[in-house]
């Protein structure tokens, strides 16, 4: 199927090829620095895609050269009252909530520098495509504030308390090839391969049943930090949801008949 594009806003693009869909980060001359504007755009493209059920899998790409993101616009921060920059919380927040929330998987294509809320956004995805130029990191503390796009709370549940401690405390940047090794990225490919590889990542889960994929991802999420009792309760209330749909009975009708699934959706 032949790719098409949607904008929202100045900086975010939506390109559709299939079931997946491409959410770019466009705002190449500030390297992907989220302003206000670019935050609504972020919040409003997730949101179209969270609706739309022919939409199976995410990839997040960058069409800046050296970046995929290097986090809040400071430039713009700095132009903020007091009052300004509480109003504009909500709405910086809301973009790195809606692409955490997206209901499909979300795979984030890094090269370059990802740091701050650039690093937040990739850890707010199922899962991390890198380069080998990838620079990865949480560098706040180091301008007086906070990780406030879910680092202090995503990254520990990637690579653990004491490890995501080490990293906010040093803001230090972390290369492509020490941060698959501790887990901060989740595949490593050659230089400029991380859009084509993570878009061809997305491609392989796009082939799957959209209800288990969406009731998969569901479990994982609603089950992380719940104890393995509950933790049980949460995948066996997904199972439910998916036991008796048409994607289940096409799936395994497919199976005995030896073709691929083509699958309802429902």
């Amino acid at each position: 199927m032949a790719e098409r594009e949607q904008r929202y806003g100045e900086f975010v693009a939506v390109r559709r090829d299939g079931h997946v869909a491409e959410l770019v980060l466009d705002r190449p001359r500030a390297m992907n620095a989220v302003s206000t504007a670019m935050a609504r755009s972020l919040t409003a493209a997730c949101a179209a895609l969270g609706e739309d059920r022919e939409v199976r899998a995410v990839v997040l790409t960058s069409t800046a050269e050296r970046a995929f993101c290097v986090g809040a616009d400071l430039k713009e921060r700095n132009g903020l009252s007091d009052a300004e920059l509480l109003r504009q919380r909500p709405v910086t927040r809301a973009a790195y909530t809606a692409v955490l929330e997206l209901p499909v998987p979300a795979i984030a294509a890094v090269h370059g520098f990802a740091l701050g809320g650039g690093f937040e956004i990739a850890l707010s995805c199922d899962l991390i495509v890198a380069d080998l130029t990838a620079v990865v990191g949480l560098p706040e503390v180091s301008v007086g504030v906070i990780p406030g796009g879910g680092g202090t709370q995503l990254l520990p549940r990637r690579v653990g308390a004491a490890r995501a401690a080490e990293l906010v405390f040093s803001a230090r940047r972390v290369p492509a090839e020490e941060a698959r090794g501790l887990g901060l990225v989740d595949q490593l490919v050659a230089e400029g391969r991380d859009r084509a590889e993570a878009l061809a990542l997305g491609a392989r889960v796009a082939a799957h049943s959209p209800v288990g994929l969406r009731a998969a991802k569901r479990a994982l999420r609603l089950g992380q930090g719940l104890d393995l009792r509950a933790g049980l309760e949460v995948e066996d209330a997904a199972w439910r949801s998916v036991a008796f749909s048409g994607d289940r009975a096409e799936g395994v009708a497919a199976f005995n008949e030896k073709r691929k699934p083509q699958w309802p959706g429902e």
